[in-house]
């Protein structure tokens, strides 16, 4: 095992319609895309594709979609670890310019505990506090054992806060912050105080405030992609979880602020791409986003 990645999976069913029929109507969408979903598990895909295959710790139903999602990860030779539950989640996503609507059917009833799972090799932990009870095992004895552990802090969980003590590197979403009733510089303060080497919150069009090794808080301004070439962003987010990881496990050398504009050249290209496996980057094509779109201009 590489690394370890524990979330929740979806199957994500993804259009595109000019509007949304409402009372007795129907439409037809332009286009739409059908994939893997989930933030752990999408992130999973994209480290697969960068060329770090982890293995994935994710809810697993014994049904056709469960099946399908079996199937997908096949393709990329992912080594899943089913925790069983009644039915397949999914999710409905509507993009609309820079913004994006979902509808979720969640089942994270899990019918048994999570399994123990030999970490020999194992380099690194990304979680997104899907599965609490895994992901504080698993990442107490990873910091324990001193391999990086990660966390997407997309919203507050049950033991969020708990979790945060066990994790090196966070990068959380405003609604994160929002919960806790808290701006942005005090969420980056709460993380540092809670132990987290590398914190950051993402702002949307504003980028991501994150402070480095040294504390320093430091503003990343996103990529300069064009409003009229951004198709869908759902799953941008978690491809920058995915692409930092490859790149931290890739290049280990490299600082913080290198992988991150990494993984900002690897969301850079999913939102100009229909769906979250469409949007997952080869490092040829992270590359070609970050020499074609500039830095925008941090506001």
């Amino acid at each position: 095992m590489d690394a370890l990645f524990i979330g929740q999976t979806y199957i994500d069913v993804t259009f595109l319609a000019d509007r949304m029929p409402s009372g007795d109507e129907k439409t037809v969408a332009r286009d739409y895309a059908v994939s893997f979903g989930g933030n752990a598990v999408t992130a999973a895909f994209c480290c697969a594709k960068l060329g770090v295959v982890p293995d994935l710790l994710t809810s697993l139903a014994d049904d056709w979609l469960g099946r399908m999602f079996l199937d997908m990860a096949a393709k990329y030779a992912i080594p899943i670890h089913g925790r069983k539950v009644h039915e397949s989640s999914l999710s409905f996503v509507i993009p609309n310019g820079t913004k994006r609507a979902i509808i979720r059917c969640r089942d994270d009833d899990y019918l048994h505990p999570f399994p123990a799972l030999n970490l020999s090799g194992c380099r690194a932990l990304h979680v997104d506090g899907h599965q609490p009870d895994a992901a504080i095992h698993y990442a107490r004895t990873m910091r324990e054992a001193g391999i990086l552990t990660s966390l997407d802090g997309g919203t507050v969980r049950s033991n969020s806060l708990e979790l945060l003590e066990f994790i090196d590197v966070a990068i959380c979403g405003e609604d994160f912050a929002r919960q806790l009733k808290i701006g942005a510089e005090e969420l980056l303060d709460l993380l540092k105080a809670k132990g987290v080497l590398i914190g950051g919150v993402t702002q949307g069009e504003r980028g991501m405030l994150w402070y480095d090794e040294t504390g320093t808080v430091r503003r990343q301004p996103p990529l300069a992609v064009p409003t009229a070439e951004i198709v869908d962003t759902s799953g941008a987010g978690d491809v920058f979880h995915g692409a930092y990881m490859a790149s931290k496990l890739m290049r280990p050398e490299l600082s913080w602020a290198e992988h991150f504009h990494f993984a900002r050249g690897a969301s850079g290209f999913k939102i100009r791409r229909l769906g979250n496996e469409a949007g997952l980057p080869t490092v040829a094509d992270v590359e070609a986003t970050i020499l074609a779109y500039p830095p925008a201009d941090a506001r």
